[in-house]
């Protein structure tokens, strides 16, 4: 794209780094969540909220705005993570995940600023998405867009292929999916358990424009969303296939199942959060609430 600078490069690898490091805090302060799929989306989402997406914190239900559907809303982590950095709420507010009146562990749209659909069952996000792209096309109203973010085992779901056929049929070139293809589900690999494959025939028989792009290439990856939302729309939805790595940017976490559902203990965690900070060449800092978990101990029935 034309505009990518090697100030975006900084400001999109820090953007990254932090939603990373703020996953996988807010993921060992509650005791529970989903780190892998987390740790892969972080670029994804890096570039939607601070390169790609016209947004505007102070005024989240603004008409104009582009919206995000986080259909993998397990990982809902990362989504918060780069709310809070990009100023919707307090990044203090990230400690409050799974908490009574805090963050929902998957995503509430009544209770958390700049939530645009409420997720939890998976294969449903298409679903809501294609209504909330068919919406602005029926208000006439062309230059938001609505894109989806899917999980690669998520594409087991019927749903999703119903969403694809309709999406297709009103020809919502306003709607762009994005599939976080990080090759790993709860139990082992994609391919060992349902496989997804061919994918890009597959959106392409149902009438999709196909993009593919390494989802940890921030600059290829600007320039891909760039593209789908400005250069290519002809009538048709856009899916960018995304090639990621689950647990990206902690080795024992990378293509590894047992890390989809597992909170570290805060010994982990600091060992994560200190390899995760000498890989993005940032001052060594560990897991920030270690010193806290005493008394989380007392309160879960530790000693």
């Amino acid at each position: 794209m034309d505009d990518w600078t090697p100030e975006d490069r900084v400001d999109l690898e820090q953007a990254a780094y932090q939603i990373r490091r703020l996953s996988i805090e807010m993921i060992t302060y509650a005791r529970w969540g989903h780190p892998g799929g987390s740790l892969s989306l972080a670029d994804i989402l890096a570039v939607l909220y601070f390169k790609v997406m016209t947004l505007d914190p102070q005024k989240p239900r603004w008409e104009g705005r582009d919206r995000l559907i986080l259909s993998k809303a397990h990982t809902s982590p990362a989504l918060y993570a780069a709310l809070a950095l990009k100023g919707f709420y307090p990044q203090e507010d990230i400690y409050t995940y799974c908490e009574p009146d805090g963050l929902e562990g998957h995503t509430d749209m009544t209770r958390t600023a700049g939530i645009e659909s409420s997720g939890g069952p998976l294969g449903m996000g298409l679903s809501v998405a294609v209504g909330c792209a068919l919406g602005l096309h029926l208000k006439e109203n062309p230059r938001p867009r609505v894109f989806c973010l899917l999980g690669d085992g998520e594409l087991n779901e019927g749903n999703i292929w119903e969403a694809a056929m309709a999406a297709a049929h009103y020809h919502l070139d306003n709607l762009i999916a994005v599939v976080d293809y990080n090759k790993v589900m709860a139990k082992g690999f994609v391919w060992d358990l349902m496989s997804i494959e061919p994918l890009v025939e597959k959106w392409a028989a149902f009438g999709w424009d196909v993009l593919e792009v390494d989802g940890h290439d921030l600059q290829a990856l600007a320039g891909t969303f760039y593209r789908a939302r400005w250069i290519q729309p002809r009538g048709r939805p856009i899916v960018v296939i995304a090639h990621t790595v689950k647990g990206r940017g902690i080795e024992r976490a990378e293509f590894n199942y047992k890390w989809h559902t597992h909170a570290p203990e805060p010994e982990i965690a600091d060992a994560m959060l200190r390899e995760l900070s000498r890989r993005y060449g940032q001052p060594e800092l560990g897991y920030s609430k270690l010193g806290d978990e005493r008394q989380k101990e007392s309160f879960y029935g530790g000693e």
